[in-house]
């Protein structure tokens, strides 16, 4: 299974493990995150999250430039956000999770083809408050276009597969991502870079892989 939540989730803990994060604990609320860190030692972690589109207080801001440039290096980030982290800890129980975004897309797709051939893929689109957005559609089509390219006719690909590669092939970056509502949204408040960073296809080529909780590197 590859959960993916393009702006901002899977594309901040990404990222973070990129540059140089020791884990990251994604959980379904705030008050599993402050409870979390009470549990490992008040302030031993960073915590970061949203709730509806809103920094929560005291928490830092959970879009992906703001993280790294807050300093995450060798550090737990114990991140909650209103839909990524709540559709990976709700798929706990999936044998195996994945961490999927633009930014990693074809390492963990390498990944998956070499570790997991033959076996069935999910990918599992955050939403929003669980309703379909655009851009982890677009998303979806893009882990589906690079599982294609790589399996061939091997591939039995379901109709939703196809319908999500449709439009990734006919989106072009970074407009699909800054036009769609949510994109719109972000740029409203200022975060347009953050959008534009979370289009950078194949940037970081890391695999989070979540084990016990704890989303870390394989």
């Amino acid at each position: 299974m590859v959960v993916i939540d393009v702006l901002f989730a899977t594309t901040t803990m990404a990222a973070a493990l990129a540059h140089g994060a020791l884990e990251i604990i994604p959980v379904l609320d705030e008050a599993a995150a402050r409870a979390e860190d009470l549990r490992r030692g008040a302030g031993s972690c960073v915590l970061a999250g949203e709730l509806y589109a809103e920094t929560l207080p005291g928490f830092v801001h959970p879009a992906p430039l703001a993280l790294i440039e807050h300093g995450i290096k060798g550090r737990t980030v114990v991140y909650s956000t209103t839909n990524g982290t709540v559709a990976m800890s709700l798929a706990s129980g999936a044998r195996r999770i994945y961490c999927g975004a633009l930014i990693n897309v074809t390492s963990v797709v390498e990944h998956i083809t070499r570790e997991h051939a033959g076996e069935t893929v999910l990918l599992v689109c955050s939403g929003s408050g669980g309703n379909f957005n655009f851009e982890d559609f677009y998303g979806a089509g893009c882990f589906v276009e690079r599982f294609a390219e790589r399996l061939g006719p091997a591939g039995d690909i379901s109709d939703a597969a196809r319908a999500a590669r449709t439009v990734y092939r006919n989106s072009p970056l970074p407009q699909a991502l800054l036009e769609c509502r949510l994109g719109r949204m972000m740029t409203a408040r200022g975060l347009r870079h953050e959008v534009e960073f979370s289009c950078r296809t194949d940037d970081f080529p890391v695999v989070p892989v979540l084990e016990d909780g704890r989303l870390r590197l394989v």
